[in-house]
């Protein structure tokens, strides 16, 4: 925590009072004089203790010699007493105050003791008195005569903090502001005149010091009476002994040194390192006052430098010259007040304290609520100084605080349907905003509270208020009224409510009945009223249907057979202990109405347990209660009803009433009604059935017209009484007649959309329920009701009308019995405005101010009474020391402007002003007094405020601001204005300036602004000195553009006459239209005239130039704010005089100017276009400058609905060239075009013209639409293809190259159009000049395309890049040989150009590496690779024009693998070649006759020679004496077998063998007998079996 500011710079005080000498000797006295001290401390307490009652009561009570001798010893710091109240910031207001009241408590026997214990004290006191007035007076002394006070503040020192000094207000000061003190040191001149020569006296007059130090630390402040200064100098003025006086002297030079030193040090500090920003040690506190007291505000801030502290009202600076005897405001040592003087209720904000230096800025807050007292007290109390009772005033609630309410964003007249959600809704403001004061919000209805409830919600976010109801009904409909309530003060507004019926189920049925209520319910019966609707339908209503349905269901039981016409109904049947809730339907020959709204539930009990229960409740309602009966004692007879009377008579039914008996025992009771023809004593019972447990029936089925008498009886289990006394005879009837209608219908103005109605009340009118009111467009025989809910009173405004229709209107009263006939119709009136006096003036402000004279300036009143106003007066007064004296006049005659100097002030005085606006209707309510104004030079430098500031031209994204230049110019020219803006919910720093650079005009359109935002502004005036004050604020404007908003419109009429025009169609009878430039009234009348009829007004320009450049802009005065401009600039004016120029000299616009063209059978077609031409537009055609006409040879035509002239020629010749002139007339207007053909131009048209004729003929048969010509497929194939058209089926198509027919195998079927000719693999071959023909019997084509040299080269080049194009990727492929690169082509042809690059070296071709094509295989064979022909590879392809490379890296794993597979595959050929085989000679099957000789030979072959050896079925098999194997030269084996027999049968295997490979070679040898001898055989076998058996 900081050091407050009297100790934070001067720490060298509390070093020198703490000195090491100076603490020794205390120790030491305290320790010689300790029985002493007690005594001393015992005095000294009770004398704190006493001293604020000691005070009060004065000091007569003491002995004068203590009294004078404490006035010596304080004598020292009389002068610190009065630095004192200036220099406290440390203690607390609140704390003094609560300790001045604990003084006035303080009651006699306290203060006696006080004062005993005083005296008790004061000779002890005595005792020290010279040793403590020395003691103060001698170091006083030193420090003034060693110089130690270096700076005005350092003497201003406290030794230590001290608490607040107890000080007491008298009764008679107590609207004075209560300062704060703090006891200050002083070094005073004083001479010694002598020297004490005593240690024991040196001892006292040090402790004299630390006494009086200790004292004021202790905060017990003591006011005394100086004593004469002669006393206290001789008294003063005794000897020393030398050594104590050397010794102080020492002191003091030390003690001088050291301050030296220090601020030395202090000089030699960068003063960058000691700034800090500033910080409140105290803080301003929030006062609650009465009215017409003062206050004063404090606050303590430490900073460095210095900081300035600025205060503020409601975050506006509070100008003090303004305001000279209001406040006071005051900067000493740190502490920093605001007085405020005569508080009223406008004093009532928060003010805040804003400290601030080059470190920063801090606020504190404080708040002021002023009150008024309304009459408990005596009010002179107030202002007499007495205290106040306790908790008086604290609140504002039972005391009128006046607290400005506003309503922003107000809810207006609404309109809704039945069935409808409806909300109204409104922004609450208040001033000022201290949030433990809430305001109450409440909402009426017809002046009646409304409570929330399913039918209405209300909701309050602590800014606006709302109120919806979530199913609007016709009850709801009436003035609504929004009431904010703080304390008993309290603000309104209203809005009214209207709710149309929902339509009708069914077509012509009346609106649904309102305001079901239940009356008079009992235990069985409940009598149902409603009122009857305004709408019928058209069809009078028969009557109305009642519904009930108990509580907890939803079924609706009718509780009437047929309609009744009467607005009440009694209904019976109810069970008793049940709730009900009811509704109603009106009825009329088209249908039944929609059902009314329910009525609130109703519980069938007698109204004495109704009261009961509703005193006691027992549990919640269940929406069913359960009765019990006493069980009965002692049976006895119940006696008669009394006071038996008939309550309502209709036509329909006769309700009695009656009181219970007085005896009836202690069971409930039963009553049986009886009816009888009057004048007979014919009783019969009306309930036979159920008996009446309600002191109530209602009696139906009565003959209309008789009369009846009626009596009761009662009932119990002991029997049935004696009946009651009949009541009179009473006739069946309506006792309540339809009301007569009203009269004197009379309908006034009120505003552009609604009228006041007045009328009479009908006479000897009864129960009358209110009124509905209709009304009718004049001559349109329909009539619109004007209200769903009766009204009451006689007077109602009629909303929701059209402005400047005529209107009449109607009345009827209403009662429970009916609708009274309508009244007679109104008198007609125009919906418009009424006239009344203006509203206040308000904003009034100075706009310069000199010695004997003031200009003031105000804003327009928000309300003008539906008329321009006609001028304003304008009253003053002087206020002197703050009352005000009497209003004078400034004024007699009118002043137009809202600027006006009142003459002949005085100099120096204050005065206020007020205004009131005139017009039509009267001098309106003068404005409030405007704030005090002194009357005085004004000597500023800067401009004064401009003034008038309006809006104007609103739309939704920008506005137009208006002002007038300030009165006062200041000491320079104006140079110019500043334009600041901000939302108007938006905080004072929120300001913004809308332009950078002074504005030169007093206008400026602003745009960017945000759709349904509401914005201020206000402007600022600038010359050489500076920016000078704002203008008052505008009121705030929402950004939107009002339906129905139109514009100034340029226009230019036929005759080239340039106006502007503007309209409305929201004028009154009084309105205006007022033109301006540049947002002045247009006096000069030469260059414009300003025509206005009815609602348009047209601004003409006589001869529109340089001159007429600006802001043009319309402002139709009585209408709220209709206004609208157009610029014209240069290019604006341009554009108009151009276009003036084309109305006053017209031409015929064209769209195109004259052109030619060839068209399909060689003819030539002349036209252009008109932009529009009417019925009476004509062309003359002209050649050469004679006019030519329509014939054979010339075809013309003119085309109104298009524009379209032109001329067909059949045939262009040589005489034809020249130049063609199409000249047009339509009305005024005119205009030509010419095309000149002459020369190259005429003989290229007539070349095209006879090419066409010609390619005409030539298309009527077959013919080509696309020539000849090529393409080459993607697979590579040459296709020659012509489009053709006007085929049949017996056009033939020939095709021929080097005029020899081409063979085709298939006939074109010609669908596509397209014929075709397929040329595979291309080549030179192929070169030629190709042709085809097209013939049919109507004559033939043909078309012919040459490929020969350049022609071929082409189509060969395009082949040669398709096959480029299609080569694959090249690939590895490793061989016997050596390793392979290859890659395929569609076809591959010789004009392809192949090359091979190796590592971008070109490769040339040897034995081992060679290039070839193979089918469709390019390769490249490297053979018997070496580690040189690793690398990248690529295969360039020529294809005349562009080469297309494929390559292929043949390095690393590639290679290595490539390699590896090249010499496996080496090495299989290797063996391949030279491994065993059987080169041939050795049949497959062999077939041999039995004994024949069988010789079989082959040869084999091998490197090294093979082993070779024979098989026999699968087995090895040798040579024997039958069969010879023979294996000769290495080369040749044979087989021979003698004599074959059967058994050499079988197969045969060749084996060779070497080490490369092993081959089998089979034959297989089949033996066969000849037929003779296998019979033979086969009966030798038989004739053995035979012989062997």
């Amino acid at each position: 925590m900081s050091l407050p500011f009297y100790q934070r710079h001067h720490e060298h005080y509390d070093r020198a009072y703490r000195h090491k000498a100076l603490q020794s000797t205390v120790s030491q006295y305290q320790k010689e004089a300790k029985s002493k001290s007690a005594v001393y401390a015992q005095g000294s307490t009770a004398y704190s203790r006493g001293s604020a009652a000691y005070r009060h009561a004065s000091a007569a009570d003491f002995s004068l010699d203590s009294s004078t001798a404490y006035s010596h010893g304080s004598s020292a710091y009389d002068l610190e007493s009065a630095a004192y109240s200036y220099g406290s910031t440390a203690y607390d207001h609140s704390a003094a105050q609560s300790k001045r009241s604990a003084a006035y408590s303080l009651d006699s026997e306290s203060l006696s003791k006080s004062s005993a214990a005083y005296r008790h004290g004061s000779e002890s006191i005595n005792k020290l008195a010279a040793a403590y007035r020395l003691g103060s007076e001698a170091y006083s002394l030193g420090l003034k005569d060693s110089n130690l006070m270096i700076e005005d503040q350092s003497y201003k020192m406290s030794p230590k903090a001290k608490r607040a000094k107890h000080s007491l207000v008298s009764e008679d000061k107590e609207n004075k502001a209560i300062d704060y003190s703090v006891p200050i040191f002083t070094g005073r001149e004083v001479s010694i005149s002598g020297i004490t020569d005593t240690e024991e006296e040196r001892i006292k007059e040090s402790a004299a010091y630390v006494a009086k130090r200790n004292l004021f630390a202790t905060g017990e402040g003591v006011s005394v009476s100086k004593v004469a200064k002669s006393t206290s100098e001789e008294q003063h003025r005794e000897k020393k002994s030398r050594k104590v006086a050397i010794r102080e002297s020492a002191e003091r030079v030390a003690l001088k040194k050291t301050l030296e030193d220090t601020q030395a040090f202090h000089k030699k500090l960068n003063q960058d390192k000691l700034l800090h920003a500033p910080e409140f040690i105290i803080e301003p506190r929030s006062h609650t006052i009465w009215e017409k007291q003062n206050v004063k505000f404090h606050c303590s801030v430490a900073g460095w430098p210095a900081p300035r502290v600025t205060w503020y009202k409601n975050n506006v600076p509070i100008d003090v010259q303004t305001h000279p005897d209001k406040y006071i405001i005051e900067s000493r040592y740190g502490l920093h007040s605001l007085e405020i003087s005569t508080c009223d209720f406008d004093d009532t904000a928060q003010y805040r304290a804003s400290a601030m230096n080059v470190k920063g800025e801090i606020s504190a807050y404080a708040s002021l609520v002023v009150k008024r007292y309304k009459g408990e007290i005596d009010a002179s109390l107030l202002y007499a100084g007495t205290s106040m009772p306790l908790g008086f005033g604290v609140t504002p609630h039972g005391y009128a605080s006046r607290f400005e309410i506003r309503f922003v964003d107000k809810f207006d007249v609404a309109f809704g349907r039945e069935g409808e959600t409806m909300s109204l809704g409104c922004t609450v403001v208040i001033s000022p905003d201290i949030k433990r004061f809430k305001p109450d919000i409440e909402w009426y209805r017809n002046g009646v509270l409304i409570t929330p409830s399913k039918w209405v919600q209300m909701h309050w976010s602590g800014e606006r208020a709302s109120l919806t109801l979530t199913h609007a009904n016709k009850e709801d409909e009436g003035l609504y009224t929004l009431r904010v309530v703080m304390g008993d003060y309290y603000e309104e507004y209203s809005g009214y409510v209207f709710v149309r019926d929902a339509d009708a189920e069914i077509p012509g049925a009346p609106g649904a009945p309102l305001d079901v209520q239940c009356l008079d319910a009992n235990k069985d019966y409940v009598i149902v009223s409603w009122k009857q609707p305004a709408v019928d339908g058209g069809n009078p209503i028969l009557g109305y249907f009642i519904d009930r349905c108990e509580v907890g269901t939803t079924h609706w039981t009718q509780c009437n057979e047929t309609p009744v016409k009467f607005a009440r109904f009694p209904v019976t049947g109810l069970i008793e202990g049940r709730s009900y809730i009811f509704r109603v339907r009106a009825v009329n020959k088209a249908g039944i109405s929609l059902p009314s709204r329910v009525s609130e539930p109703v519980a069938a009990l007698d109204p004495a347990d109704r009261a009961r229960l509703r005193s006691h409740p027992s549990a919640p309602w269940t929406g069913q209660i359960i009765v019990t009966e006493e069980e009965p004692a002692e049976g006895v007879v119940p006696g008669p009803p009394t006071d038996l009377q008939v309550i309502e008579a209709t036509k329909n039914y006769v309700v009695l009433s009656w009181k219970p008996p007085g005896q009836r025992g202690h069971e409930g009771i039963m009553y049986f009604v009886e009816k009888c023809v009057a004048g007979t004593e014919d009783w019969q019972r009306v309930n036979t059935e159920i008996p009446v447990k309600s002191p109530r029936f209602a009696v139906f089925d009565l003959a209309e017209g008789k009369s009846y008498c009626f009596r009761v009886r009662c009932c119990n289990s002991a029997g049935i009484g004696e009946p009651s006394e009949a009541t009179e005879a009473t006739v069946v009837g309506d006792k309540l007649d339809i009301p007569k209608a009203p009269g004197r219908i009379m309908p006034t103005r009120n505003t552009d959309t609604s009228v006041v109605v007045t009328w009479t009340e009908p006479p000897d009118a009864k129960e009358l329920v209110g009124y509905y009111i209709e009304s009718s467009v004049v001559g349109s025989g329909r009539w619109e009701p004007c209200n769903n809910n009766p009204v009451k009173g006689t007077r109602f405004i009629c909303h929701g009308l059209i402005n400047g229709e005529k209107y009449i209107f109607r009345v009827r009263a209403v009662n429970a019995a009916g609708l009274s006939e309508f009244s007679q119709d109104s008198e007609p009136i125009e919906v418009q405005a009424a006239i009344a006096a203006p509203s206040p003036p308000y904003d009034i402000m100075v706009l310069e101010s000199v010695r004997d004279s003031m200009v003031l300036g105000w804003k327009q009143p928000k309300v003008i009474g539906g008329t321009e106003i006609t001028g304003y007066y304008v009253n003053y007064r002087e206020v002197v020391d703050g009352v005000p004296g009497k209003w004078m006049e400034a004024n007699i005659k009118a002043i137009s402007e809202r600027a006006y100097r009142i003459q002949n002030l005085k100099e120096n005085m204050v005065y206020q002003f007020q205004v009131a606006a005139a017009n039509l209707a009267g001098v309106g309510t003068p404005s409030l007094p405007s704030q005090p104004f002194k009357c005085e030079e004004w000597t500023i430098a800067v401009p004064g405020p401009p003034h008038d500031v309006t809006c104007t031209e609103v739309r939704k994204d920008s506005l137009v601001l208006l002002w007038k230049e300030p009165v006062y110019t200041g000491r320079s020219p104006i140079a110019g204005y500043y334009v600041d803006m901000k939302e108007t919910e938006a905080k004072e720093e929120r300001w913004r300036s809308v332009n950078e650079k002074p504005l030169q005009k007093k206008f400026l359109k602003i745009g960017g602004l945000k759709q349904g935002v509401s914005y201020v502004f206000r402007v600022r005036a600038t010359n050489q000195a500076g920016v000078g004050k704002p203008s008052n604020v505008t009121d705030p404007v929402v950004a939107e553009t009002r339906p129905g908003t139109k514009e100034v419109v340029v226009d230019v009429d036929d005759n080239g006459v340039i106006s502007l025009n503007f309209e409305c169609d929201q004028m009154s009878p009084n309105s205006k239209f007022v033109w301006s430039k540049n947002y002045e009234p247009i006096e000069d009348d030469s260059r414009l005239n300003i025509d206005a009829k009815g609602g348009k007004s047209k601004a003409t320009f006589k001869d529109l130039g340089e001159d007429d450049l600006g802001v043009y802009s319309c402002v139709v005065t009585d209408t709220d704010g209709v206004s609208s401009s157009h610029t014209i600039d240069e290019e604006e004016m341009k554009r108009l005089l151009a276009l003036s120029h084309e109305r006053k000299f017209p031409t015929v616009p064209l769209a195109s100017e004259l052109a030619v063209e060839i068209l399909e059978k060689g003819e030539v077609r002349f036209w252009l276009q008109a932009e529009k031409l009417s019925g009476n537009a004509k062309a003359n055609f002209v050649f050469n400058d004679k006019e030519i006409f329509n014939g054979e040879k010339y075809k013309m035509k003119v085309d109104q609905k298009t524009g379209l002239v032109e001329m067909i020629m059949d045939k262009l010749e040589d005489k034809d060239e020249g130049t063609y002139t199409f000249q047009l007339q339509d009305g005024k207007a005119t205009n030509q075009s010419s095309l000149v053909l002459i020369g190259d131009v005429f003989k290229k048209l007539q070349d095209e013209a006879d090419f066409q004729r010609k390619e005409w003929h030539r298309k009527q048969g077959p013919h080509f639409v696309d020539k000849l010509g090529w393409e080459v497929t993607d697979d590579c194939n040459v296709m020659l293809k012509c489009k053709v058209a006007n085929i049949k089926k017996e056009t033939h198509i020939v095709w021929y190259k080097d005029d020899r027919e081409i063979m085709v195998d298939e006939e074109h079927d010609f669908k596509d159009g397209v014929c075709t000719l397929l040329i595979s693999e291309f080549s030179k071959k192929d070169a030629g000049t190709y042709e085809v023909i097209l013939k049919d019997d109507r004559g033939k084509d043909s078309s012919e395309l040459k490929l020969k040299d350049t022609a071929f080269a082409d189509l060969m080049n395009e082949v040669c890049r398709r096959i480029a194009l299609s080569a694959t990727d090249l690939k590895i492929r490793s061989t016997a040989e050596g390793i392979r690169l290859y890659s395929y082509v569609t076809y591959y042809v010789e004009d392809l150009r192949v090359g091979w690059v190796h590592n971008d070296t070109q490769i040339r071709f040897t034995d081992r590496v060679k290039t070839g094509v193979t089918g469709e295989q390019i390769w490249l064979q490297i053979n018997e690779p070496t580690p040189q022909d690793k690398g990248k590879y690529t295969m360039e392809l020529f294809d005349g024009k562009t080469g297309h490379k494929k390559t292929v890296d043949l390095s690393g794993q590639a290679f290595d693998e490539a390699f590896a597979e090249f010499q496996r595959l080496k090495q299989a050929a290797i063996a391949e070649k030279n491994r065993a085989r059987v080169l041939g000679g050795l049949p497959d099957v062999v077939t041999i006759q039995e004994g024949k000789a069988l010789n079989l030979s082959c040869t084999v072959w091998g490197d090294p020679t093979p082993e070779v050896s024979w098989l026999k079925n699968e087995k090895s098999f040798v040579s024997d004496a039958n069969c010879t194997l023979k294996f000769e030269s290495g080369k040749k084996v044979s087989f021979t077998i003698s004599a074959v027999s059967t058994l050499d049968s079988g197969k045969y295997s060749l084996v060779v063998k070497n080490k490369y490979g092993t081959e089998t070679s089979d034959v297989t040898v089949s033996v066969f007998i000849p037929e003779e001898e296998r019979q033979s055989e086969q009966a030798n076998e038989k004739e053995d079996k035979k012989s062997k058996a």
